[in-house]
């Protein structure tokens, strides 16, 4: 019997939703590979999305932010959180009505393009609280969003990522200045960005994809907010989270596909293939036996971690998997994964 060649990345969909942050770039550091990525998936015919949670560029800013980094990109392929958050106001909200923004120029910029006022002060004329990260928001912005949600604006916030990568590492991001409001009014925020689900299926309703590809670094935001799309995946790990963050996380957080970098998009990837406590993927596989895991191949290739994420999907659909990982002289292998 012939065997069928492995399909790749671009074969098996028609559309790629790029997380920015952690994904294409630190900062304003290129991410190995990534600008390769992204041409190799233009250059075949792929409709490309760039979707960010980060509320401090327009859509032209992201652009020339990308184009730094090497990545083309055009404007009408980007899709902020601040766009989102600025849509679902416009819906609630009468025409003209007032929006404080804990935020940035570019946030504001977003309210007022659906029809409201941006203010930067409270009044009793504020209908609503915009929250988006930008190195602007100090106390004093965060004050007036706490006088504002005690007299009952509605809040919305662009994200909640607790985190920001930079080219020096983790910074505080969205979510981190939102807890500090959550902490001071007793209230929780409606949020836009990802991991709700409308970023996604706005994009690809907007391109018109039906069988599109979520690629992030970001269990919390990218792999979430695909599954609650019920979109496919892939971890790329380049950022935030590793190999074993997947294997350990729970179900709405498990990636469909694990990848190191984005160099290997027009290569061959297999699928796992699972039967029996087994999973083969390619040339390796992994075992499954009283919870934990052993891999039979090199713990180190990326289809390793694939395939034991076959495993915990297959025999942990419900729950986070809790059990080793062990390598094939049965040690522990989480480290070649972390």
């Amino acid at each position: 019997m012939i065997r069928r060649p492995d399909l790749s990345m671009l074969d098996r969909y028609d559309a790629l939703l790029f997380d920015l942050d952690g994904t294409l770039m630190h900062g304003s550091v290129p991410i190995p590979g990534a600008a390769q990525g992204v041409d190799t998936a233009r250059g075949a015919g792929r409709s490309l999305v760039f979707a960010t949670n980060n509320a401090s560029r327009t859509p032209a800013q992201v652009v020339a932010h990308l184009a730094t980094v090497g990545v083309t990109a055009q404007e009408d392929e980007v899709v902020t959180s601040p766009q989102i958050a600025a849509s679902l106001l416009a819906k609630d909200l009468p025409a003209g009505a007032h929006v404080l923004v804990v935020g940035g120029p570019s946030l504001a910029e977003e309210i007022r393009g659906v029809g409201l006022t941006p203010v930067d002060a409270d009044s009793e004329d504020v209908l609503a609280v915009v929250q988006g990260w930008d190195r602007s928001v100090g106390w004093e912005k965060l004050a007036e969003g706490a006088y504002a949600l005690a007299h009952g604006a509605r809040w919305m916030a662009t994200n909640t990522d607790a985190t920001l990568p930079t080219e020096r590492g983790m910074a505080p991001g969205n979510g981190s200045l939102v807890a500090a409001l959550r902490h001071a009014s007793r209230r929780e925020p409606d949020v836009a960005g990802k991991p709700e689900p409308g970023m996604f299926t706005l994009a690809a309703e907007r391109i018109g994809s039906r069988a599109p590809l979520i690629v992030g670094d970001r269990l919390d935001t990218d792999i979430e907010g695909a599954n609650r799309a019920e979109m496919d995946s892939l971890l790329v790990l380049t950022g935030v989270d590793h190999a074993i963050d997947a294997l350990r996380a729970e179900p709405a957080r498990r990636p469909t596909w694990i990848l190191p970098d984005l160099t290997t998009l027009d290569r061959p990837t297999p699928g796992a293939v699972v039967g029996c406590e087994r999973a083969r993927c390619g040339a390796v596989s992994a075992a499954w036996a009283d919870g934990d895991i052993t891999l039979t191949g090199d713990a180190a290739d990326p289809r390793s971690a694939q395939a034991a994420l076959a495993l915990v999907a297959a025999l942990s659909p419900d729950a986070a998997w809790t059990g080793r990982l062990l390598d094939a002289h049965g040690e522990d292998a989480s480290a070649a994964l972390a």
